[in-house]
């Protein structure tokens, strides 16, 4: 079985408050936009993993796909061991979600391919054990995302009559160093009224308070955002921690020739 495992942008981010267990309470819009991995698995005599394309950093034992795999044997041990292969097309450790995508993906190919049988109930806390923002790629649609980001509900947002131009400055930003340095604050309109205003309202309302801190460690970054601005965007920010960032442009104006060639640029036109 192939799926194809998308990526997502944040509209805004809000860091709220810092939870006793470490991690932060925060209200973000996840927004799936069409750039893919390929993700397949068939039978093996035992579990392999072979990834093609974009390198992935660090020990692949403890890549998101192996331990969805790994998840699901510990209950059905029953399940048959796979060779994984995944071709990464999704920029990797740049705020798009690319590896939490894999790996919940990963639960869905081997709930279909195995007929698990496993509800929507389960295969959340699955995902959520993989990752945060796991849950938010069983879906399909724009998700008012808020807790760690697996308190899910879907919001009326449609950017498909835009072009979105994604730049990727090949930078890694740490997560863990990000939220270190923001500084929580609940105060503020919420983010599902600020996105039920017209996208270029954007520009002076919708905030990722992660890109301060992102910001004062890679100055570089900030310079992007002032081209796309300079561009003609609607409405520029960071994705989640970074370091990919995104403008939103009406449709057909986003000029991806000129930029910085130490930056890799992807264009995804509107489909409107």
């Amino acid at each position: 079985m192939v799926l194809f495992p998308n990526c997502k942008i944040n509209l805004g981010l809000r860091v709220l408050r810092r939870r006793e267990d470490g991690y932060h309470d925060l209200e973000t819009v996840f927004y799936p936009i069409p750039l893919y991995d390929i993700l397949e698995a068939v039978r093996s005599p035992e579990l392999r993993f072979t990834p093609t394309g974009r390198d992935i950093p660090g020990d692949a034992s403890g890549n998101l796909v192996l331990r969805a795999f790994r998840l699901l044997k510990a209950d059905f041990p029953d399940l048959p061991a796979v060779h994984v292969y995944l071709h990464k097309r999704i920029p990797v450790g740049g705020g798009l979600g690319g590896g939490s995508s894999d790996g919940a993906w990963m639960l869905r190919l081997l709930n279909e391919q195995f007929g698990l049988d496993l509800g929507m109930d389960r295969m959340n806390q699955y995902a959520l054990t993989l990752g945060s923002d796991c849950p938010f790629f069983l879906r399909t649609g724009p998700a008012l995302g808020r807790g760690r980001g697996e308190q899910l509900d879907p919001i009326p947002i449609d950017l498909s009559g835009y072009s979105i131009l994604l730049i990727n400055p090949g930078i890694h930003c740490i997560t863990a160093r990000v939220f270190a340095q923001c500084r929580p604050d609940a105060g503020g309109p919420s983010l599902r009224s600020i996105v039920s205003t017209p996208v270029p309202a954007w520009r002076d309302t919708l905030v990722n308070a992660l890109e301060a801190p992102v910001f004062a460690d890679y100055p570089v970054l900030r310079d992007i955002k002032d081209q796309l601005y300079e561009r003609g965007a609607l409405y520029a920010s960071v994705s989640g921690s970074g370091s990919c960032m995104f403008g939103i442009f009406r449709k057909g104006t986003a000029d991806d020739k000129g930029w910085d060639a130490a930056f890799e640029v992807i264009s995804i036109p509107g489909e409107k």
